[in-house]
């Protein structure tokens, strides 16, 4: 169960920082560049993927078995 509310925290955190980098980009010139934002978005994609991929592979979750 906390595996599950880690991947959606991150999720969320990865949305949050994909629209701050929005102002940044419609409007240009701001406090901290946009790099920044996308930056820790990539990061953070990274992780989540990484930790699925270690969830899976310790088989602490499951995928859906084949459809045929």
């Amino acid at each position: 169960m906390l595996l599950k509310a880690l991947i959606v925290c991150l999720l969320i955190f990865i949305i949050f920082n994909l629209f701050r980098a929005l102002p940044v980009m419609l409007k240009g010139k701001q406090a901290y560049p946009m790099s920044r934002y996308l930056g820790r978005r990539i990061l953070l994609s990274v992780i989540l993927f990484a930790l699925l991929l270690l969830a899976l592979a310790s088989g602490v979750i499951t995928p859906n078995p084949r459809p045929y």
